[in-house]
C-alpha cells in the first residue's frame, strides 16, 4: 500500500530556499544563489496567486508564517551580506503583494522593508523601491502594496550619502506616480493617502537641511514641485466636503514657507516657473512632465487659503494683501486668470474649488475698470492666450454650475474679466470665444456681451473701422457658419436671435452715432449692406419662413412643434427689423 507524503508547509519550504541561499555562499556558488533567490521568488508568487484565488484563514495564516520567517532570517546576527543583497532585489516587490491580505501583513513587510534599508547600499535600496512602488502601480490595491515601500523610501532619502539631489530627482516622479494612482481608486482613504505624501515630503526637507550648497538650493526647489502637486493630488482625491481636508492642509503650509514660496507668487505662476527652471535646466525640459498637475496645485494652494484663514496663517500668508496687490496691478491679474483656468476647468475637483476660484475672481476684479488696462506702455498679448483659456473655463462654469447663485457670479466674472482685457484686444478674445463655442446658448451670451462693449466709452475711443469689422466678422461666424450652409434651426435659435440682436444694435448704433468718426462706418458701407442684406439676411428669411411652415404643418397637440414656433418667432421679428433697417440704409447710397 502506497503512502502519500504530505507537501511541506509553506513556511518550511521558505525557509529550506533561505537556507539553500546561504549554504550556497558559503560554497563559493555564486551562480546557485541566483538559481535558489529565483526559486524563492517564484513560490512567493505561486503563493500570492494561490491566495488571491482562494483566500482564506488558513492560507492567511501561511503567509504570516511565512513573512515572519523572511524576517527572522533577515534580522539574524550572523546573515551574510551577499545573501541580504541577493535578497534585496526582489522581496521588496515581492512581499509588497501580501500586505492586504491583514495589519499583521503590513506590518511584517514593514519590518522586511526596514531591515533591507538598514543592511543595504542606500543607492542600490533607492533603485529597488522606485522598481518596485512602479510594479504596486499595477498592482490589485495600489495603495495598500505601496505603503512599506514608501515608508522604506523615506527612510532611503535621509540614508543617502551623497549626489542628494541626482538620487531624489529620479525617486520623486515614480512618488507622484504612485500616489496619483491611488487618489484615482473609488475608495481612497485621503487620510492615508496624505500621510503617505507627507512622509516623502518631510525626509526630502531633513535631506535638504544638511545640505549647505547649490545641491541645497536644488533640492528645495525639488520638494516645492513636490508638495504643490501631491496638493494637486489631495484636492482631486477628496469625494465629500473639502472642509473636512483642511488639517492635512495645514499641515502642507510649513513647506511653501520653507521652500521660499508665496501665494501670490504661485497664483500668478512666477514661482512655478522658478521652479521649474530650477529642476529641469536649459536640457531637461522633459522632466516638467513628471509634474503634470503643477499649476493646477499652485493656484489651489491660494484658494485653500481662501477656503480656510487657518491655511493662511499656517504660511503667514496676508490673503488680504495679495487681492489688494492683483487689483491694482493689470500683469499679475492677467497671470492669475491664466492660473485659475486649471481650477474652472477641471472636472475631477469638487464645484466648491471652482465656486471659491470664481468668488476670487470677482475678488480680485472689484473696482477694476478698462481704462486701468488700456495703459499703452503694458502689452497684454502675450497674457491673451491664459486669458482667454481662463474665459473658456468660465463659459463651461456658466453652463454646468449647479446652482443658479453660482452661475450668477460666474457671469459676473465673465463681464468682469472681459473688461479687463486692453481694447485692442478684446474682441480678438470674444472672436475666439464665439468662434470655438459649441452651445448656441453661449455663443448668445457672447454676442450680448459684444453689443454691450460698443457702448462703453473705452471701446468708442478705438477704432471705429476696426470695431465695425470685427462686430461684422463675429455676426456672419453664426449667420453663415464657416462649415458652410445656413444655420441649423431651431438647435441654434439663440444662437441666431443673438446674433441679429448684435447686428440690429450695431445698425443703430452707427446710424446715430455719424459724430463719432469722419471716417464713416464699416457696418453701413454700401458694400457690407448688400453682402448682410444678400448673403445672411434674405437666405435666413426663406429659411425662418420655411420652417414655421413646416412646424405649422403638423400637430398642433404636438409640444414640440409648438416649442420650434416659439424659438423661431422672435427670430422673425428681430429678422424683419434688421431688413428694414438694411433697406432704408441702402436707399441712402
Amino acid at each position: 500500500m502506497s503512502s502519500v507524503t504530505a507537501s511541506p508547509s509553506p513556511s518550511r519550504r521558505v525557509r529550506e530556499l533561505l537556507a539553500l541561499c546561504f549554504s550556497s555562499v558559503e560554497s563559493g556558488g555564486f551562480r546557485e544563489l541566483e538559481s535558489f533567490v529565483t526559486e524563492l521568488v517564484n513560490f512567493l508568487n505561486s503563493l500570492y496567486e494561490n491566495v488571491a484565488v482562494n483566500a482564506n484563514n488558513e492560507l492567511e495564516n501561511d503567509v504570516i508564517e511565512v513573512l515572519d520567517e523572511i524576517l527572522k532570517v533577515l534580522s539574524s546576527p550572523q546573515v551574510d551580506q551577499d545573501v541580504i543583497d541577493a535578497l534585496s532585489f526582489h522581496l521588496p516587490k515581492v512581499t509588497s503583494k501580501f500586505v492586504d491580505l491583514s495589519g499583521r501583513c503590513l506590518h511584517l513587510v514593514e519590518e522586511i522593508v526596514d531591515r533591507f534599508v538598514e543592511a543595504c547600499n542606500p543607492r542600490d535600496m533607492l533603485s529597488i523601491l522606485c522598481e518596485a512602488l512602479d510594479a504596486a502601480r499595477c498592482s490589485h490595491s495600489p495603495s495598500t502594496c505601496s505603503t512599506p515601500l514608501l515608508h522604506g523610501l523615506s527612510k532611503v532619502f535621509i540614508s543617502i550619502q551623497r549626489r542628494h539631489y541626482e538620487q531624489l530627482k529620479v525617486a520623486v516622479p515614480i512618488v507622484l506616480n504612485i500616489l496619483k494612482d491611488i487618489s484615482l481608486e473609488t475608495d481612497v482613504q485621503v487620510e492615508d493617502l496624505f500621510d503617505k505624501a507627507l512622509g516623502i515630503a518631510f525626509s526630502i526637507r531633513d535631506v535638504s537641511s544638511r545640505l549647505n550648497n547649490e545641491e541645497e538650493a536644488k533640492v528645495r526647489c525639488l520638494l516645492g514641485l513636490y508638495v504643490i502637486q501631491i496638493t494637486a493630488i489631495l484636492s482631486v482625491s477628496i469625494r465629500d466636503k473639502a472642509a473636512s481636508c483642511i488639517p492635512l492642509v495645514i499641515q502642507l503650509e510649513p513647506f511653501l514657507t520653507y521652500c521660499g514660496l508665496t501665494h501670490l507668487g504661485l497664483i500668478t505662476g512666477n514661482d512655478t516657473e522658478k521652479l521649474i527652471s530650477t529642476v529641469a535646466g536649459d536640457d531637461d525640459d522633459d522632466y516638467v512632465t513628471s509634474f503634470p498637475d503643477i499649476n493646477l496645485g499652485a493656484s489651489l494652494l491660494l484658494i485653500w487659503a481662501n477656503i480656510s484663514h487657518e491655511v493662511a496663517e499656517a504660511a503667514n500668508a496676508a490673503l488680504g494683501s495679495d487681492v489688494d496687490e492683483l487689483q491694482s496691478n493689470p500683469v499679475k491679474r492677467w497671470q492669475a486668470y491664466g492660473m485659475l483656468k486649471y481650477i474652472l476647468s477641471s472636472v475631477d475637483l469638487l464645484w466648491e474649488f471652482r465656486r471659491h476660484a470664481i468668488e476670487f475672481l470677482l475678488d480680485i476684479t472689484k473696482g477694476v475698470t478698462s481704462s486701468q488696462c488700456n495703459d499703452e506702455q503694458i502689452d497684454c498679448s502675450h497674457y491673451t492666450p491664459g486669458i482667454y483659456a481662463a474665459l473658456q473655463a468660465v463659459t463651461l462654469v456658466i453652463m454646468y454650475a449647479p446652482d443658479a447663485d453660482l452661475r450668477k457670479k460666474t457671469f459676473e466674472a465673465l463681464k468682469r474679466v472681459l473688461s479687463d482685457i486692453p481694447a485692442p484686444h478684446r474682441f480678438d478674445v470674444l472672436r475666439a470665444l464665439v468662434t470655438n463655442s459649441r452651445s448656441p446658448s453661449m455663443t448668445a451670451i457672447l454676442l450680448g456681451l459684444v453689443k454691450d462693449s460698443m457702448s462703453e466709452s473705452s471701446l468708442q475711443a478705438t477704432d471705429c473701422a476696426t470695431t465695425d469689422t470685427h462686430v461684422i466678422e463675429l455676426v456672419e461666424l453664426v449667420l453663415r457658419p464657416p462649415e458652410g450652409g445656413p444655420p441649423l434651426l431651431p438647435d441654434q435659435s439663440d444662437a441666431v436671435l443673438g446674433a441679429l440682436n448684435l447686428y440690429r444694435f450695431a445698425l443703430l448704433f452707427e446710424s446715430r452715432g455719424k459724430e463719432r468718426s469722419k471716417v464713416g462706418s464699416e457696418i453701413l458701407s454700401k458694400k457690407n449692406l448688400e453682402k448682410a442684406y444678400k448673403e445672411w439676411l434674405l437666405p435666413l428669411r426663406t429659411l425662418v419662413s420655411c420652417s414655421i411652415a413646416e412646424s405649422l404643418k403638423e400637430d398642433h397637440d404636438q409640444e414640440s412643434s409648438l416649442g420650434d414656433v416659439c424659438l423661431l418667432n422672435p427670430i422673425e421679428f428681430v429678422l424683419y427689423r434688421c431688413i428694414e433697417l438694411v433697406e432704408e440704409r441702402l436707399k441712402s447710397h
